[in-house]
């Protein structure tokens, strides 16, 4: 569940950031015209971008409901005439916002690791398993091995009389039957 809530955070911010950078920072979310009126793909922008949750791609949307803030002077020329604007609000309500910076990383310190009873108790065991030798079975004899082959043999001998006799009386049964019908 943290991992989810950690995502949803992180696209969050990613959307804002991104929402914020829309048109070079040139941009604005709106939802009316200039002239006042209901701007129709806008909203219908905005009212599929709030869906984002289901499908991802539908954050795309948003960009329906973006107007750009700047204004751009040509003459008949299609070049830029000279222009003066007076405007007593502060530069600084103009200027841009700072561009995010990357978390700087921190020096990791070592940690001096911990050593627990299981880890010493293992290592002696090993040091003692080492030391004494590893018991062997002794090798088979030739004899012992055809012993076990004939043996082997008998099981599948005993085996198929046994098939032999349980056939021979079901045809004894069958043919009893047949002479009592």
């Amino acid at each position: 569940r943290v991992a989810i809530t950690a995502g949803k955070q992180w696209y969050q911010r990613r959307v804002a950031i991104t929402a914020g950078n829309a048109g070079g920072r040139n941009c604005t979310i709106s939802m009316r015209t200039q002239y006042g009126h209901t701007n129709v793909p806008s909203v219908v922008g905005l009212l599929v971008f709030t869906h984002t949750w289901f499908w991802f791609p539908l954050a795309h949307f948003l960009c329906l409901a973006f107007q750009p803030t700047y204004l751009i002077g040509l003459n008949k020329d299609l070049k830029m005439p000279v222009m003066k604007f007076k405007s007593c609000a502060k530069p600084s309500a103009y200027a841009y916002p700072p561009l995010l910076e990357p978390p700087k990383e921190k020096e990791k310190e070592k940690v001096s690791t911990a050593i627990l009873s299981t880890t010493a108790k293992k290592a002696a065991k090993s040091k003692t398993a080492a030391a004494t030798p590893m018991e062997v079975d002794p090798p088979a004899t030739a004899a012992a091995e055809k012993k076990e082959e004939k043996k082997v043999e008998e099981k599948k001998d005993e085996k198929k009389e046994e098939k032999k006799e349980k056939g021979d009386d079901e045809k004894k049964e069958k043919k009893e039957k047949v002479s009592t019908a």
